[in-house]
């Protein structure tokens, strides 16, 4: 091999050698970056976690402080917390004025001191079981004789402490009976203003259904008190309050209406037959002539004879109205007033201002003979247009009564016979068979003893 050869080899070596090298730094370097990459990546997870889980817990602390911390948990808390503090520095007062007595009184301040909230306590138990208004006030009654002699005991021994001035004495007395009536007056509204939230929580639905049995029964209480009967005399679950309130409205009003009474029933019948006869006033005014005035047709009668048109009168265009009829009753006249006709809308009545005559035109038409017999009311007659028949008294149906019944027997002498002889009605046709029957009883009874 020569030289040259040699030194070529060499070069190729050494360039071989120097190209390994870079490519192992660069592999190295490759591999440097991929771990640094790792390395950073992992810390950025790190970093991010313990970001998140401080962000959670810093959320976790939010809720706890929205949870814990409304105004509902704060006025609970610290309402108990100044309720412990109220006993805390009354208690201390009662121990010492006890056992400056005696050291064998030692329990009373405390049985004192825990009946008031043993009672106080009895009062939140019985809102929350719903019992029986007397209950509570009992309870409250206890709580408020027990907080009272601590109050008293309080205030006797505050205002006679040594070392103090008199003003001094009467603050320190006045301060613990206040700290000592405080506890349970606090604990009271707490569990008031408790109770009152509790209620509103309540649906709508259900406090409209409360509101409602509670209207119900203040303004009916007779029916509320039937219904409560049926339903304690019925089985449990055997019958609904609803169904109960029905049927205890039915006896107690006789209306099978929720609601109803005979005498709203009355009413309503009467104000309806006043509007039907109103709409039939106002339908009949409708049918109007060209020359004539407001009429039906049924009112329209054919004359055989003819005669001239004339101009109505106001007798004639106002309405009839039945005559005034006086009834004698024990002496004292009653007089029955006619009732008032309903007028239509469109239908002519009396001027109410004095009207100017004007000279009457020979009229110009004639009216048609007609051989036709008159029509017939095809309707029912209403009862402005019907002749009222006078009101007869009950001395006149008696005396009517002997005259048509002086030849009937005793068995013939019914209600039912008396009310179609005489055409009365049915009260006052039992009225006059019972007056008849003791007549004819005591005339019975006179002829056996003149016999």
């Amino acid at each position: 091999m020569s030289a040259v050869d040699y030194r070529a080899e060499a070069r190729a070596d050494k360039a071989a050698v120097a190209e390994q090298r870079r490519q192992d730094a660069a592999a190295a370097e490759q591999r440097r970056a991929a771990r640094q990459l790792a390395d950073d990546e992992r810390a950025a997870r790190l970093a991010a976690q313990q970001a998140a889980d401080k962000a959670r817990r810093k959320e976790e602390k939010a809720s706890w402080r929205r949870e814990k911390l409304t105004p509902q948990n704060v006025y609970r808390t610290g309402t108990l917390g100044l309720v412990v503090a109220s006993g805390l520095a009354s208690l201390p007062a009662q121990v010492m004025h006890f056992v400056e007595i005696s050291p064998m009184l030692l329990p009373l301040p405390l049985a004192l001191e825990g009946a008031a909230w043993v009672m106080a306590a009895g009062v939140a138990f019985a809102d929350a079981r719903q019992l029986a208004a007397r209950v509570r006030w009992m309870l409250r009654a206890f709580v408020v004789a027990a907080a009272g002699f601590a109050a008293w005991i309080n205030y006797g021994y505050g205002s006679h402490l040594d070392g103090l001035t008199p003003a001094q004495q009467t603050t320190a007395g006045v301060g613990l009976a206040a700290v000592t009536l405080l506890g349970p007056l606090l604990f009271e509204i707490r569990q008031w203003v408790s109770t009152l939230a509790a209620d509103e929580d309540e649906t709508p639905d259900a406090r409209a259904r409360r509101r409602h049995a509670r209207l119900r029964r203040r303004h009916h209480r007779a029916v509320a008190r039937t219904a409560g009967r049926l339903l304690s005399a019925a089985p449990v679950d055997s019958l609904t309050e609803e169904d109960a309130w029905a049927r205890a409205w039915e006896i107690e009003q006789g209306a099978d209406e929720p609601g109803m009474t005979p005498d709203l029933v009355a009413r309503r019948v009467t104000r309806t037959a006043a509007y039907q006869a109103a709409e039939h006033t106002t339908r009949n005014s409708k049918k109007k002539g060209w020359f004539g005035r407001n009429r039906s047709t049924p009112d329209l009668h054919e004359t055989p004879d003819p005669a001239p048109v004339e101009a109505e009168s106001a007798e004639e265009i106002a309405p009839a109205a039945a005559p005034a009829v006086v009834e004698p009753v024990d002496g004292a006249a009653v007089v029955n007033l006619p009732k008032p006709v309903p007028a239509g809308f469109l239908k002519s009545t009396l001027d109410l201002k004095p009207v100017t005559s004007r000279p009457s035109r020979p009229a110009r038409a004639l009216a048609a003979e007609s051989t036709r017999p008159a029509r017939r009311v095809t309707h029912r007659v209403p009862d402005s247009a019907r002749t009222r028949r006078p009101t007869r008294t009950l001395d006149q149906l008696l005396a009517e009564a002997r005259t048509k019944t002086a030849d009937w027997s005793t068995a013939d002498l019914t209600a039912e016979a008396i009310r179609r002889e005489l055409g009365t009605g049915a009260a006052r046709a039992r009225q006059l068979r019972d007056t008849l029957h003791a007549e004819r009883s005591a005339t019975a009874a006179r002829a056996g003893e003149a016999a």
